[in-house]
């Protein structure tokens, strides 16, 4: 996996998940398929499958969570808000409407709240732009112009 950019809160929220489900979830599961086991035959266990399934998913996403953490780039903004990085905050119209996004890392991304990866074709159409210019985004419903108005 390459490198991610995550901003100093995402990567709080990924350690926490780590923590969670090393400490809390690792443990509870394990008590789970021990309780299967002391049923007997596991052949037709029902309870023990999906023990098990839940711990094969809940290690998948421990060591995810590892790498994530491992290769997380954090976001530093440091450009003077002269132009849009990753990290910029900027305030955009569009067919005479207002938006707020926030570029972030594709980890971190949330489109409806207004958290925009640096990897979507909006965000990279974003990225390097200065306050006042127009960028035009192609869309499933056909091109949309912003003007980008202020950039935090």
């Amino acid at each position: 996996m390459s490198n991610q950019y995550l901003s100093k809160d995402g990567l709080e929220k990924l350690k926490g998940e780590l923590e969670e489900r090393t400490n809390v979830l690792r443990p509870e599961i394990a008590l789970r398929i021990k309780e299967a086991k002391e049923q007997g035959d596991l052949s037709e266990n029902a309870e023990f499958d999906a023990a098990k399934e839940a711990q094969s998913f809940n290690e998948g996403r421990i060591e995810e969570l590892k790498v994530l953490i491992d290769d997380a780039v954090l976001i530093s903004h440091t450009n003077g808000n002269d132009f849009v990085a990753v990290g910029s905050t900027l305030k955009v119209e569009a067919d005479g409407r207002n938006y707020t996004y926030s570029i972030v890392g594709a980890v971190e991304a949330d489109p409806v709240a207004g958290y925009i990866s640096n990897e979507s074709p909006l965000g990279k159409a974003f990225l390097g732009k200065k306050r006042g210019e127009l960028v035009v985004v192609q869309t499933p419903k056909g091109e949309v112009k912003y003007k980008i108005v202020e950039i935090k």
